[in-house]
């Protein structure tokens, strides 16, 4: 059983003081496997009984319950449950010798009146999004002062004063940290030199860029086949195939980068009304979130973190977005390349796109909407068009030159 503990005094890698909420998770040998000290904040909107949209504000709690938590080899999980039915949680996973967060799930119970006063709901909602806390070595403690604001759905969750280690070994804690890249000091820019820094995420900044180099054009991206299941035994409940590019804008500074499939891990989740698939390589992390209103699915959502030649770190997303949408039910596809602005430092390009994150069915992709680039039934509609006002331009143009040929005889006589 883990057990929870709250912390009055500062305890291996908890090195600034804190208001927020603080749990020690034990293994099975009564020894610490997981530290958290962080401060959440919650705005979630929803549907009153008077038919209008509240949005209400609270944070996480000092006093958590964290008998959910766990500690295995290769995977943890930091389960905080709090008031009336609500739960936050956080999945950490081991790649090589760095670990990560996947996810955070968020649920929240609609029926507390204490906080959701009025609401047209009892059901409880649970929204899944993926923090950017990702390459913190083994045996540091994670810290971001800096706040990170992460977008789903109807709910906005605020990061802010984090502290974390996961996968502790021995029982001890770390002192050594593995800093955000936004709590970095921001290099001054100095004179170009010779010497090279090598990017590393979170822990490193990198000299300035010595000469402003042309991007070489990239080939294009391999297409990568995609696919999320729900356990182990199930068949595929979203399915993506393409290739992809992202650009990206810093300053004055523009920088492609392609994904390669063969190096790239998949996770996500599926649902009835969100499903998200996560997409995770060496040079970026980038996560597709989609929403359904029971009659047509869209792309909602786009959050890129990329490592970029420089050194930095790139983070950027949308939350607001409406892009590849079709029937629930069916599948959307764009074989041609598409370039979609995400933000004003933000695009992603894809090649031979074909997705589907709902209702799909034996693991196959259904029925496709096709894009209009790739739609060629809309061409001949277009062509017969152009035919038909090219031949009444000749027409014309013959019906003014015999009026004239008739004019001129007429005056000869």
């Amino acid at each position: 059983m883990f057990r929870y503990f709250s912390l009055l005094l500062a305890f291996g890698c908890v090195i600034h003081p804190s208001h927020g909420t603080e749990v020690m998770v034990k293994d099975k040998d009564d020894k610490l496997c997981l530290y958290a000290n962080l401060m959440v904040n919650f705005s979630v909107s929803y549907e009153a009984a008077d038919n209008k949209s509240n949005t209400v504000q609270f944070e996480l709690p000092a006093n958590v319950m964290s008998d959910g938590s766990k500690c295995e080899e290769t995977n943890s999980m930091l389960k905080l449950d709090f008031g009336a039915g609500h739960s936050w949680s956080v999945k950490f996973t081991i790649n090589g010798n760095v670990y990560q967060a996947d996810s955070i799930t968020f649920s929240y119970n609609l029926s507390d009146s204490t906080i959701f006063p009025k609401s047209a709901s009892n059901e409880t909602v649970s929204v899944i999004v993926r923090p950017h806390i990702t390459d913190v070595s083994m045996d540091t403690c994670y810290s971001c002062n800096s706040k990170e604001t992460i977008q789903a759905e109807s709910v906005n969750q605020t990061l802010w004063n984090v502290l974390i280690q996961a996968f502790i070994s021995n029982g001890t804690q770390s002192k050594n940290l593995t800093t955000c890249a936004a709590d970095l000091p921001t290099p001054t820019p100095t004179a170009p030199d010779t010497t090279t820094v090598a990017p590393v995420t979170n822990v490193t900044t990198s000299a300035p860029p010595s000469t402003t180099t042309p991007t070489p054009t990239l080939p294009t991206p391999s297409t990568g086949n995609y696919s999320i299941k729900p356990d182990e035994n199930s068949t595929a409940c979203l399915l993506a195939n393409f290739g992809l590019r992202i650009g990206v804008k810093q300053g004055e500074k523009y920088q492609e980068i392609n994904l390669d499939p063969n190096r790239t891990s998949v996770s996500g989740s599926c649902g009835g009304n969100s499903s998200e698939l996560v997409l995770v390589s060496s040079a970026m992390t980038i996560s597709f979130a989609f929403t359904n209103d029971t009659k047509k699915f869209r792309l909602q959502g786009v959050n890129v973190t990329a490592k970029l030649s420089s050194g930095t770190v790139f983070s950027e997303g949308n939350s607001s977005l409406s892009l590849w949408e079709a029937s629930v039910g069916s599948s959307y596809m764009c074989n041609k390349e598409q370039n979609y602005t995400i933000t004003g430092q933000l695009n992603v390009f894809t090649f031979d796109l074909q997705v589907q994150p709902f209702e799909v069915k034996k693991g196959l992709f259904s029925t496709a909407h096709e894009c209009p680039l790739d739609d060629t039934s809309i061409l001949i509609p277009i062509i017969v068009g152009a035919a038909l006002a090219g031949l009444i331009v000749i027409v014309v143009i013959a019906y003014v030159i015999g009026r004239r040929k008739t004019y001129v005889g007429y005056q000869t006589l």
